[in-house]
């Protein structure tokens, strides 16, 4: 799959994430939020387990829920754009993704103040799905963007897999720089919520710290 998407990030390299303490880095994220069935019970986890996360929200919901973004981002936790719609980049066209991913930054604008506005110093953007055409990939990098992809997807949202199943993907994969994805949405709620404290305990008991992108 990487190949497919060279100039996308999915792990941060190792010079550029080790912090004065010479500890392994996580990179902890969560997509398709925020809810308010689901957000405030992962920011109370994070916010107990002492963690700091990426969100790539969804315009939408934001739209609907913009105190919870404030609550992501009083907590300090950062977020990205995950489009307005959460959008198939492989069924849409360039000019209606680029419509979509706009949308979802102007509510993100609408939702933010002026000084986190200015606090973020790249914009973050995660597509849908993990896909995208090339030319919506070269739109957005062009436009500023950083996109995130990641190297452990501990597929929450597929009912098959068991909280244990999702500790094991964690326990295998992760290694310095890993960008983890977890999901903010029902349909990944129940094993999600179950995973991720067991999660960051196994990651701290084995030297690594968890930081936003």
């Amino acid at each position: 799959m990487q190949h497919l998407y060279p100039k996308v990030t999915w792990r941060r390299g190792d010079a550029s994430v080790r912090p004065t303490n010479d500890k392994r880095v996580i990179y902890l994220t969560f997509d398709d939020g925020p809810i308010p069935e689901v957000t405030p019970r992962i920011l109370d986890i994070l916010r107990e387990k002492k963690v700091k996360a990426t969100f790539f929200v969804v315009g939408d919901n934001v739209r609907k829920h913009p105190e919870l973004l404030q609550s992501i981002l009083n907590e300090g936790h950062r977020v990205g754009n995950h489009t307005f719609h959460h959008l198939p980049g492989w069924q849409t066209s360039l000019a209606e993704y680029l419509r979509d991913v706009s949308a979802c930054d102007e509510q993100l604008a609408a939702a933010m103040n002026t000084q986190q506005l200015t606090r973020s110093d790249h914009p973050l953007f995660r597509p849908p799905y993990g896909r995208m055409r090339a030319n919506q990939l070269r739109e957005l990098r062009n436009a500023g963007y950083e996109i995130i992809l990641w190297d452990v997807l501990t597929h929450d949202y597929n009912p098959r897999f068991s909280t244990e199943k999702l500790l094991n993907i964690v326990r295998r994969y992760s290694r310095n720089g890993s960008i983890v994805v977890f999901h903010d949405s029902l349909k990944s709620n129940e094993r999600m919520l179950a995973a991720l404290p067991q999660a960051i305990d196994w990651w701290y008991d084995n030297g690594f710290v968890l930081c936003t992108l």
